[in-house]
């Protein structure tokens, strides 16, 4: 069975690949073979002929190999090694790239290096089975098995964009100006989605902003509740802090690096000692403070010196400065500011010290005063109380006499 069929860029000749193996090229104003190429060890499913030489081709088979054939010489003057059984090809515009797409990867390949492999993309899960590139060459498109379009920028070969479908993907194609993506999948269902125009979507957007509400239909725009009607307000929704939402990922860097911004450090220093806590509370703090540069590490050595003499701060605070002279302290004598702000810290937590037994000194000495300075009071208790309850006469009458005889 032929799979692929291709023309040249003069449109004279025609070359093929098919699962015996060969790639033929043929003649067309002569209908005859031209060259038979024996060089794949299996299927050969995709090709790609070349638009600016007529005399060359490339073929992707299934024994994992993708060859440069030249129509002038007997065998491929190029082998390239995919991994995976090669199921699309694609040409950049300058013919300078080639795009291969075979089980998860998609792999390009600078061919004006010999072939050497310049990105390896491994964003599907299943078979990627067809490729697809924007008229402007900005946008290099991926469709897989595992039912989703990826789209790439080919600046950076970074995922921007993913379509996804209700079933596998066989089959991708991009409208002239990129208008239109088509798709045709194993439920045989051929989707075609349209681009929407900036313009009609800001339209769009403006209707939808100017369409009045219910309320206004029924009672008119200025109706204003009396004083008996019962209003349902809306339920506000409440929006997570950027440094909540990414608690919420586990990205404890993260979270710090946003507590420690010059407005929390500044005015809510609060918040930044609380996401210090909670990560603590998690036991991933050392985790957040740690693999910091030398600016990272500033900061966060000037905002523990600025509020760890405040006694809301203080147990926290002391916590994580132990922390960073464990991580850091390999790195001490490094840096001329890291080691200026460490003295600074050294110093303060010192005065401190100091001035809180001072503190301690001056309490017990007021301690001493207020207990000298209460005036003792005696008790007074009555005769009936001394011998247990009985009066004086009755407690010398019922006492035992001895006599000597």
């Amino acid at each position: 069975a032929v799979h692929v069929t291709d023309f040249t860029s003069d449109r004279y000749q025609i070359f093929t690949g098919s699962d015996d193996y060969t790639c033929r090229l043929w003649d067309i104003p002569n209908a005859a073979e031209l060259t038979t190429y024996q060089e794949h060890t299996d299927y050969i499913r995709c090709g790609v002929a070349s638009k600016l030489n007529r005399d060359l081709f490339i073929t992707g088979s299934y024994d994992h190999t993708l060859k440069v054939f030249d129509a002038r010489a007997d065998k491929s003057v190029m082998t390239m090694e995919h991994g995976q059984p090669v199921e699309s090809l694609l040409l950049y515009p300058s013919e300078g790239l080639l795009v291969s797409a075979g089980g998860r990867y998609v792999k390009v390949w600078d061919l004006l290096k010999g072939g050497q492999p310049l990105v390896s993309l491994k964003n599907h899960h299943k078979t990627v089975t067809c490729l697809a590139l924007s008229s402007n060459g900005q946008r290099l498109l991926s469709a897989s098995l595992d039912r989703h379009v990826k789209v790439y920028n080919t600046t950076s070969y970074k995922v921007v964009h993913n379509f996804d479908y209700a079933a596998a993907i066989l089959s991708l194609a991009l409208a002239p100006d990129d208008e239109s993506i088509v798709v045709g999948m194993t439920n045989s269902i051929l989707s075609i989605k349209h681009r929407k125009h900036t313009e009609e979507s800001m339209e769009i957007m403006s209707q939808q902003r100017r369409r009045p509400s219910y309320r206004v239909f029924v009672k008119g725009k200025n109706y204003v509740p009396k004083q008996d009607d019962y209003l349902v307000s809306k339920p506000v929704k409440e929006h997570l802090a950027k440094y909540d939402r990414q608690l919420k990922k586990f990205n404890v860097s993260k979270a710090l690096d946003t507590a420690l911004e010059t407005w929390f450090r500044r005015r809510k220093p609060e918040i930044t000692v609380a996401v210090m806590k909670e990560l603590n509370r998690r036991g991933t703090l050392k985790n957040a403070l740690a693999g910091r540069d030398e600016e990272q590490l500033s900061r966060l050595l000037h905002f523990v010196i600025g509020n760890v003499v405040d006694t809301r701060f203080a147990p926290i605070l002391v916590t994580a400065a132990e922390m960073i002279l464990d991580i850091y302290k390999s790195v001490i004598g490094q840096s001329v500011l890291i080691d200026r702000q460490l003295l600074r810290l050294q110093n303060l937590l010192e005065t401190e010290i100091n001035l809180e037994r001072e503190l301690l000194e001056v309490l017990g000495m007021l301690d001493t005063m207020f207990a000298t300075s209460i005036a003792r009071k005696e008790v007074p208790y009555s005769d009936i109380g001394r011998y247990n309850g009985l009066a004086q006469g009755e407690a010398s009458s019922s006492r035992p006499e001895l006599q000597v005889t």
